[in-house]
Formats: C-alpha cells, structure tokens, sequence
C-alpha cells in the first residue's frame, strides 16, 4: 500500500480591487444628484412606519414598504456619532487619505438610521459617541457619496 503524503495549506497573499459602474436606481439618482449639484442631503420618509432613511431606498428596511420620489426629504447637514472605529493602515479601496483613518456611522438631523463616513478634521482621539458633525463637501462634485469628503466637528 502505498502512503500518501500530507501537503500543508498553500496561502496566497492577495488584494483585490474591483472597479465598476453600477446602476443606483432612481431614489439613489436623485440622493447623488443633490449631493451634486446642491450639498444637499436627502432621506426618504416611510408613509407606513415614519422612519427616515438614509441614503434613501425604494424599500423601508423597517416594514418593507415601498418608497417612492414623492417620499424624499432634506435631511442634515448636521447629524452625531452614533459608532465609530479607527484603521492604522491603508488599502486600495480606501478613500484617498492617509492611515489612521476613522470611520464613523453617522446619524444626520432629521434621519432615523445612520450611514458610514469618514470623519476629519480632528484628532482621532478626540472622537466620541455622540459627537456632533457636518459634512464638508469637495470643491468639483461628481455625484457620489465622496462628494462629502468626510464630517467634521460642528
């Protein structure tokens, strides 16, 4: 009989960057356009639930109700920390900015749920649940979500 030998794992080392357009339907249209053309930022207001979205979606994550157009609002600017945490190293898909990066889930005045962002323009340390933002917004917009370039203290 014959033996057979026991290979150890192979492990490859390996990052991948995946680039790509994709379809945002028309409520996240509309989201990227005010961000756009505006510095606005819009939410969609559920007629069942009444719970603000954000960014807005043609369906309530809550009760599953469809959203239309005519359920967008202004929401924000300003808005509060509700999670965050810090990364000490860079990777491609980071946004361009220097590690350590903090990323915060944020709560916009007005909007019953929060969304990921950068926050700046402050010391890492200083950061805290609860601490009020807004947004800064970059110079040439292009409609996408790093049209805000990150929230900084209020």
């Amino acid at each position: 009989m014959e033996s057979k030998s026991v290979q150890a794992p192979f492990e490859v080392d390996q990052h991948i960057t995946a680039h790509s357009n994709y379809f945002a339907g028309k409520m996240g249209s509309k989201f990227y356009i005010a961000l756009r053309d505006s510095k606005e930022i819009l939410g969609v207001r559920c007629k069942t639930c009444s719970k603000v979205l954000w960014p807005p979606r043609e369906t309530c994550g809550r009760c599953f109700s469809l959203l239309t157009e005519d359920d967008l609002v202004k929401i924000g600017p300003g808005g509060s920390v509700v999670s965050f945490t810090r990364v000490h190293y860079s990777e491609p898909i980071h946004p361009d900015v220097d590690a350590p990066l903090v990323y915060a889930v944020i709560q916009l005045d007005g909007a019953d749920s929060g969304m990921t962002h950068l926050i700046g323009g402050v010391d890492p340390d200083q950061i805290e649940i609860g601490m009020r933002v807004t947004p800064v917004f970059i110079e040439n917009r292009n409609g996408n979500i790093l049209d805000i370039v990150y929230f900084k203290p209020e």
